[in-house]
């Protein structure tokens, strides 16, 4: 089942079907796979175009970086940017789809870039800022606002997020 909540924003791109939400999804749980294998927290992220091409993945790198900012999101954005190359680092016909809901981090990053769109897959009841804890996302004191879509493969992004802290207690 989808969340969806939509707030006006630049974007000028219509909500994919549930089966192309679904299918970005599995590319974002892709590099959370690849997140898994090097120890990481199992969290991966995608940046589509308004075409629906790929333009960049990320994979949760925090551990094997040492670096608290390198997360799933963070590092899509910072590919996605560089990927397209245009005079400017808004993303402002993207859509960020991630395997887990943004922390209040990768939230103000969303905004800053000017993603139009983020869409999720697990709920992250203690840091969540797109909704569960905080509305970073549809802040409307902020100059930038997106439609969040949530919970779209929830159950296997969570259980995979589940199955990863249960090994390492």
């Amino acid at each position: 089942m989808i969340y969806s909540t939509c707030v006006t924003t630049s974007s000028t791109t219509p909500l994919p079907s549930q089966h192309h939400l679904e299918t970005w999804m599995r590319q974002a749980l892709a590099a959370a796979h690849t997140a898994e294998s090097t120890d990481d927290v199992p969290i991966g992220a995608a940046i589509f175009a308004p075409d629906g091409q790929l333009v960049a993945t990320g994979a949760n790198a925090t551990r094997r970086s040492q670096d608290p900012t390198r997360h799933a999101e963070m590092v899509a954005i910072s590919i996605a940017v560089e990927t397209l190359s245009s005079s400017s680092w808004e993303l402002a016909d993207c859509t960020l789809v991630v395997t887990l809901e943004p922390c209040s981090m990768c939230a103000g990053a969303i905004v800053l870039a000017r993603l139009p769109r983020v869409v999720f897959g697990a709920w992250e009841p203690k840091t969540g800022a797109a909704g569960s804890v905080l509305d970073v996302l549809r802040e409307p004191r902020l100059n930038h606002q997106v439609e969040v879509v949530g919970g779209v493969l929830a159950e296997e992004c969570g259980q995979l997020l589940q199955t990863f802290f249960s090994r390492k207690r």
